[in-house]
């Protein structure tokens, strides 16, 4: 028989042009990424439910601080090898740089001189180690959520026996509804343990990780219960509303019957309004229920404090802002504190690093026939991060990072798609009832 020609250059998937074959068939190929996401998927255990099960062992007694606060040490052990993932990946597909990894560069470039700028004038030494610690932090979880595959099998088990596991912690280590390991009194260094903060921000970063990635129902309203649940007892306001801010986002993108949700959600809406005296007399005390009398609280009008005396130094430093101009820890938890550190560039190219990306992918993909969770990864932590940055965190707040890695990720395979070949049929509709009015959508012309 006569040999079937080989294909023309124009035939092939667009995403194999120009790169001789799949990358997946390459030589080794298909061996080296099975090992980087290994590493990848390491660090994110390690940074974020190794950190909340490091320090409850710290708080039980258990060990000593043998690590310090966790954190920086483990980020530096990773450092060499995730970078090194990144350069490689890019020099292996040098389309793999988007626009969102050319900007937070600059991004990084501009933090980074103004920094060495004022160590260099005299800066608080304590201010400069955490920026660069807080750099280095971002960078990590920027790489991993550019490269992680979160929809892979050994993700999704590890992700959720995370879950299970800080889960249970904090339930079984409560006192009349409330977790916090340093009032057992038992820490063997009780300055090294980290406060709720920290535990709530290992859990909301693998809460978000897992639950935009879980396409059955049943499972994802338990996660949202579970961690509802988690983030009460563990008394961290901020990240509470954020989980239930992200709630209706995540069921919403899911959801096939838009109406029928939104309806429930006014009747769900309307009930604890009515229901509300009695649901909070039936909880315990917890201080998440002064959100809803501010007044009350010694931590918001701390905040407020603080608020205002970065107004103050804005006011005085409008264009270059006033670089540490406060004590080690006593910074405004709100976006304000970029113009304080970086001055009016660098509250500007933070608010747009937080917004610019995600808006054009939110009006191509959230109301879109097909549900992509990658969008849906980047979408829910964009909102996350926009929340908290104008109420309650720091402008280093990590959850930038893991929206940036996540949009850069989801502009690379949606223009180019490299790992898998493209789609050659139409997308299945995912609205029962756009399907009803057009018996024949989404299927194949005769």
């Amino acid at each position: 028989m006569t040999p079937l020609p080989a294909p023309h250059r124009d035939h092939l998937p667009e995403t194999w042009q120009g790169m001789g074959r799949p990358p997946e068939a390459q030589p080794h190929g298909a061996a080296r990424a099975r090992r980087e996401q290994w590493l990848l998927i390491a660090c994110f255990f390690m940074l974020f439910p190794g950190f909340f099960f490091y320090h409850t062992l710290l708080g039980t007694g258990t060990t000593g601080a043998f690590l310090g606060g966790y954190f920086a040490p483990v980020a530096l052990a990773f450092a060499g090898p995730m970078c090194l993932v990144y350069l490689g990946r890019m020099r292996r597909d040098a389309r793999r740089l988007t626009l969102v990894d050319v900007h937070y560069g600059i991004f990084f470039a501009y933090f980074v001189g103004v920094v060495c700028v004022n160590a260099a004038a005299g800066a608080n030494r304590a201010i400069v180690v955490y920026h660069l610690l807080a750099i280095l932090f971002m960078v990590l979880v920027y790489i991993q959520f550019c490269f992680i595959d979160f929809d892979s099998r050994r993700f999704r088990a590890v992700g959720l026996l995370s879950l299970a596991g800080m889960s249970t912690i904090v339930f079984s280590y409560s006192v009349e509804g409330v977790f916090y390991l340093g009032a057992l009194g038992i820490a063997k260094d009780a300055n090294a343990l980290a406060t709720y903060q920290g535990f709530s921000r290992s859990y909301l970063f693998t809460y978000l990780a897992v639950a935009t990635f879980t396409r059955s129902l049943p499972l994802r309203l338990g996660l949202h219960a579970l961690g509802a649940a988690t983030l009460f007892v563990n008394t961290a306001r901020s990240e509470f509303v954020a989980l239930l801010f992200a709630i209706p986002l995540i069921e919403f993108y899911y959801s096939r019957h838009k109406l029928y949700f939104v309806l429930a959600g006014v009747c769900i809406a309307t009930t604890l309004g009515l229901y509300l005296d009695q649901i909070l007399a039936s909880l315990p005390s917890n201080r998440i229920l002064e959100l809803f009398d501010l007044s009350h609280s010694t931590s918001a009008n701390k905040r407020q404090q603080l608020t205002v005396h970065a107004v103050q130094s804005i006011a005085a430093h409008p264009i270059l802002g006033d670089y540490g101009s406060y004590k080690p820890g006593h910074y405004s938890h709100n976006v304000l504190s970029a113009w304080v550190d970086l001055g009016l560039f660098g509250m500007a190219y933070v608010a747009a690093l937080a917004v610019v990306p995600i808006t054009p992918m939110f009006f191509h993909e959230y109301f879109a026939a097909r549900a992509r969770p990658l969008f849906l990864l980047a979408f829910a932590f964009a909102c996350v991060t926009v929340l908290l940055l104008l109420s309650s965190h720091y402008f280093t707040d990590m959850l930038l990072s893991a929206t940036l890695g996540a949009c850069s990720r989801y502009a690379y395979e949606r223009k180019h798609a490299a790992h898998r070949p493209p789609d050659l049929g139409a997308s299945a509709l995912r609205h029962e009832d756009l399907r009803q009015a057009m018996p024949h959508a989404g299927q194949p012309r005769a």
